[in-house]
């Protein structure tokens, strides 16, 4: 399939994106469009979402085919997000590939969004296939998934309650820190001490043994709970913006050291040494250098740069694909769903 060019299409949720890939490996162009209004507001709104969507997605798919040098007609194939997101700004990435699909006479691959994390990494690292223990961690999902090949996926733990990136968002918010909330607690954490407002672990402790319910699953209800109790302690002492690196550091501390301890749970388990990071919060550094650090000179990790990090339209033509290459195509019907299942899951 190295003559296959593939259009994708990206508009989950905040950004808006347009990629074309030649093969399954050469990215010739990709643009993304991020949507910066929601910072006035603490996150995503999303009827602003979609109407923004609707304004820049003809621009931004131009930008990229101009970017690859090659017309709309020359695409052999689309691949457009089909969830899970927000149902509107689903709907204006979905339309509009229908639409192009119908009139060039192309085939059309509807894509799982999370699915599509897992590939963005390989765009990457040629190496980072199955098997592999997978974490994808973002704005509205965590899983943690073992896998032994492309399209079978062993749910082993998600979250409860918030996903991580969400819960960074929330956790900035309190902290009177911008959106989103990673990159900003990211960069306070440098200046602050984790130790000086020590914070807990939720559902981590050593006596889980595999076959706990909670072994493998991430709660951050818990830890968002303590870290508001902290910064009301704080405030009373009338003390909190020379605080805010410390606590920052401390959240930080705990939400990493949970996604690491149950990362390398799954690579004891399994016996696999190879992990893979998805999603946004995968761009962390304190992440990947906690992982890095428990894997060792024995292990291998592979997270994806920062552009391919966030949602993105490299990663859904990728994964269009995989999935076209098994013959899995979708007709005008191909709707959107925010809860999309994830294809190939065993639970």
């Amino acid at each position: 399939m190295s003559d296959l060019l593939t259009l994708g299409i990206e508009t989950s949720c905040d950004e808006t994106a347009a990629a074309v890939l030649q093969g399954d490996r050469q990215l010739l162009g990709h643009v993304i469009l991020s949507q910066d209004v929601h910072r006035l507001y603490g996150g995503v709104v999303p009827e602003i979402a979609s109407r923004a969507h609707l304004r820049t997605l003809d621009d931004v798919v131009r930008g990229a085919l101009a970017e690859a040098g090659i017309s709309l007609p020359q695409i052999t194939m689309i691949g457009v997000t089909a969830g899970p997101g927000l149902i509107g700004a689903l709907l204006v990435g979905l339309a509009w590939a229908k639409g192009a699909a119908w009139a060039l006479g192309t085939p059309l691959v509807g894509v799982h969004h999370m699915e599509a994390h897992l590939f963005a990494t390989q765009l990457d690292h040629p190496d980072a296939a199955p098997p592999f223990v997978a974490l994808l961690v973002s704005g509205g999902h965590t899983m943690l998934l073992w896998v032994p090949a492309w399209g079978e996926y062993h749910l082993l733990g998600k979250t409860r309650d918030d996903a991580a990136g969400e819960a960074f968002d929330k956790a900035a918010k309190l902290l009177g820190l911008p959106y989103p909330g990673g990159p900003a607690i990211q960069r306070a954490a440098e200046d602050g001490d984790p130790r000086r407002h020590p914070l807990p672990r939720p559902l981590l402790t050593r006596a889980q043994r595999p076959g706990d319910r909670d072994y493998y699953d991430f709660s951050y209800s818990g830890l968002k709970t303590a870290l508001r109790t902290r910064v009301g302690e704080v405030q009373q002492r009338q003390d909190l913006e020379g605080e805010v690196p410390h606590l920052a550091a401390a959240f930080q501390a705990a939400a990493v050291d949970v996604l690491a301890t149950k990362t390398m749970r799954a690579v004891g388990q399994t016996g696999c040494r190879r992990v893979v990071l998805g999603g946004g919060v995968a761009n962390s550094r304190a992440l990947r250098s906690a992982l890095a650090e428990r894997l060792g000179e024995t292990g291998a990790l592979y997270a994806p740069s920062a552009r391919l990090s966030t949602d993105n339209a490299a990663m859904i033509a990728r994964a269009a694909v995989f999935r076209f290459g098994r013959g899995e195509t979708a007709g005008l019907q191909l709707n959107a769903r925010a809860d999309l299942p994830f294809p190939g899951l065993r639970v």
